[in-house]
């Protein structure tokens, strides 16, 4: 008798579905938030926006992220409508000033901002009343 040889597209076959339920594997296993983040780095890269890390204070840059938290400052709302974009690599502050809501920007969104970078009084990184374009 003869050993039963496997033709080469059951063999192909074999190796997809493996390769299938590796990535399934490792997609149920990792942790949610580092899937998000490779995510958002990713789609970044794949659209040529710039990194949220790479942006330096006055440089005019084109991001896309995700929506973390958008706040509003009281019931006057001085400051304006807050956001955190995080696009996988840091966060930036987007800030519309003399707003007291914009619609559409909610918490989960993805977006795609241009402006200049600016800085808070606490340092971090900040586009004051960026152009945006509702992503998801």
């Amino acid at each position: 008798m003869q050993p039963q040889r496997l033709s080469r597209r059951s063999g192909e076959a074999m190796a997809t579905a493996e390769g299938y339920l590796r990535r399934l594997t490792r997609r149920l296993t990792e942790d949610p938030e580092q899937l998000d983040v490779d995510e958002l780095s990713n789609e970044a890269a794949n659209t040529g926006a710039q990194k949220a890390i790479d942006c330096q204070r006055g440089q005019e840059v084109t991001m896309i992220g995700t929506l973390r938290s958008v706040e509003c400052n009281g019931k006057s709302c001085a400051g304006g409508v807050k956001a955190e974009l995080f696009d996988g690599t840091d966060s930036v502050m987007l800030v519309w000033l003399g707003q007291r809501r914009i619609p559409g920007i909610e918490s989960g969104r993805t977006l795609k901002v241009h402006g200049r970078v600016g800085k808070l009084d606490n340092g971090s990184k900040a586009i004051y009343n960026p152009h945006y374009e509702i992503q998801k």
